[in-house]
């Protein structure tokens, strides 16, 4: 496993629509899958998409940190949602940057698993919103596309100030 480097802000790539993996078990989208969950823990993510490392295939990676683990999704599609609220995101290709913007409090989406099997899952709040973001990085779609007017912030990381 590697961790790769992630796509920031105005990088073309970002903007570009993913296409679907048509091959699960090639030893390249496997290594990539792998990569993607080292990178997104590296940079404590909740989710990552292909696209943010530069591979414009139709994969995710989430974890939400309930004590279920990552989930991979490959090809996915959100086929159900229900409700709407007002939620705060960050994204790591738009470092330091967040805002605030309206998600599905509920969706239902259909993908592969990383074996190829077809998996569905039903999530709420966080889980949701986290699908939801990743899906549409895979259209070309990032969140500052539909943060809600004048609540986009740029917050300065901690630092250590310790001299050695």
């Amino acid at each position: 496993m590697a961790t790769r480097i992630i796509r920031l802000e105005g990088d073309e790539i970002l903007r570009k629509k993913s296409r679907e993996v048509d091959n699960i078990a090639d030893e390249k989208i496997q290594t990539l899958i792998d990569d993607m969950i080292e990178t997104m823990y590296k940079y404590n993510g909740v989710g990552l998409s292909a696209v943010q490392v530069g591979v414009l295939k139709r994969i995710v990676v989430i974890d939400i940190d309930d004590g279920t683990g990552v989930k991979v999704l490959i090809n996915p599609k959100i086929t159900k949602t229900k409700g709407e609220h007002e939620v705060e995101e960050g994204c790591l290709s738009f470092p330091n940057q967040y805002a605030k913007l309206i998600r599905p409090k509920e969706v239902v989406v259909e993908a592969l698993d990383r074996s190829g099997k077809k998996i569905t899952i039903k999530a709420k709040d966080l889980l949701a919103q986290a699908i939801a973001h990743e899906l549409d990085h895979l259209d070309g779609v990032v969140f500052t596309d539909k943060m809600l007017p004048g609540t986009l912030e740029h917050v300065e990381p901690e630092t250590n100030n310790k001299k050695e």
